[in-house]
């Protein structure tokens, strides 16, 4: 009896310690997973040392609401990095630390902050309105002289120069100033021809044939470029000038001398050049295509470097034809230079103004650009603020046109919108353009 007893006990040892094992193996199975302290990345289910750092997995309880609820991975200090996985931030390389999703509920995409982190982060609204956006066409030209006003002074006869008073460029010249001496038989010869004509007439004062001859002795010397003076003075003192000094015919500056002390010349050949600057020109180069977006009249504004602000002006000729050995035509404008400032020969810029096109706009610093596209941040209460897509269109050097995702009933985030998407990430753990398609 005492025999089956003993029996019936072991039996029942048998039993329960049978029944432990299968509760520990259960418990083995839910166990416990092995991750790294300084590596949390760094998940095993089995203990042993971490691959990266070495230090020892230390036991982390699984929690299987984990399972339903995945974690996603941000860097601490560029909280715009979000991944799926855990790994490195691709700009700091620190590693990425697991932000718990939130799907117990509606997700939402906005967020709210206090008076004063919208105070720190300098975050600004305004409603979206129409404004014009369009790329303005930028082409690099040069100053050059106005040809309207610009003289070439050429010899009136043949013969020889005896003296030069002005012998280097870039001085000015008054008119009626003194500019070369010629020696010149032709105008001798006009000038004998003059004094026998003016002896006619005193000898005949009455025959009007004589008067008519006197008349033509004196136009020729005229237009030789003798000075009333001068004939006057041939006239006075009945003595041949053998050297004819010649003035200038207008004031300017002398930009090119072509003649020397001692030269012949004929009649007809260049000796000054003189220009005016009054105002000047800049022209710029042209493709065909660009020519043809241009009219005389159109409005631009040139830059030259020094000038203190841009000049606005229109366009006032385009070649009709190739400049030579080219494919481009030349487009000019006529800037006014009454103090001299603008020299011939400096570079300037030329900035055509786009076709202005009418649309919602907004500041450049207002989109936020990523791969997933461009959203905003859009004003919904109080301090609450979401995002939202946008399509963006034509955009100018601090404004962007918004295709669709805007009305002008909305107001947005204008400045601060990249604290705003950083603080969005911190606190949600997610990209707020996630859910979005595209």
């Amino acid at each position: 009896m005492r025999t089956l007893k003993n029996l019936f006990f072991v039996l029942l040892a048998v039993f329960v310690v049978g029944c432990t094992g299968k509760d520990e193996h259960q418990h083995a199975e839910a166990g416990t997973t092995y991750t790294c302290p300084m590596h949390p990345q760094i998940v095993e289910d089995e203990p042993g040392s971490c691959p990266v750092c070495g230090m020892d997995l230390v036991p982390v309880q699984k929690q299987k609401t984990e399972a339903k609820t995945a974690s996603s991975y941000t860097c601490p200090m560029h909280p715009q990095i979000v991944e799926d996985k855990p790994g490195s931030c691709p700009i700091c390389g620190m590693d990425l630390v697991p932000v718990q999703n939130q799907k117990n509920g509606p997700k939402t995409e906005s967020i709210m902050l206090s008076d004063n982190q919208i105070q720190l982060g300098n975050i600004t609204t305004r409603p979206a309105r129409m404004g014009q956006v369009g790329s303005n066409t930028v082409l690099t030209g040069r100053l050059v002289v106005d040809q309207t006003q610009a003289d070439l002074i050429s010899s009136r006869a043949a013969g020889r120069i005896e003296r030069l008073y002005v012998k280097e460029t870039g001085q000015p010249i008054r008119k009626g100033q003194p500019l070369y001496d010629l020696y010149s038989e032709t105008l001798l010869t006009l000038e004998q021809e003059y004094l026998l004509a003016l002896d006619q007439v005193k000898a005949f004062p009455g025959e009007q044939q004589f008067a008519s001859i006197l008349n033509a002795a004196k136009r020729k010397l005229q237009l030789s470029g003798l000075t009333n003076a001068q004939i006057n003075r041939i006239g006075r003192t009945r003595r041949f000038d053998t050297r004819i000094t010649f003035v200038a015919p207008t004031s300017g500056t002398v930009t090119e001398i072509s003649a020397a002390e001692g030269m012949y010349v004929a009649e007809g050949s260049p000796l000054y050049r003189l220009s005016r600057f009054g105002s000047i020109w800049a022209e710029a180069e042209l493709y065909a295509q660009e020519a043809n977006q241009l009219k005389v009249g159109t409005q631009v504004e040139v830059t030259v470097p020094g000038a203190t602000s841009p000049i606005k002006t229109r366009i006032s000729f385009i070649n009709p034809e190739f400049r030579q050995n080219s494919q481009v035509v030349v487009a000019r404008v006529a800037l006014p230079n009454p103090q001299g400032r603008l020299i011939p020969g400096t570079q300037a810029t030329i900035t055509l103004p786009a076709a202005a096109n009418q649309a919602l706009t907004l500041p450049l610093d207002a989109v936020i650009r990523d791969s997933k596209g461009a959203h905003v941040w859009v004003q919904r209460g109080k301090n609450t603020f979401a995002s939202r897509m946008v399509t963006l269109g034509k955009e100018s050097a601090n404004q962007v046109a918004i295709n669709s995702g805007l009305t002008e009933k909305d107001t947005v985030v204008v400045t601060g919108a990249y604290l705003l998407y950083s603080e969005y990430v911190l606190k949600k753990g997610s990209d707020p353009m996630a859910g979005h398609n595209h």
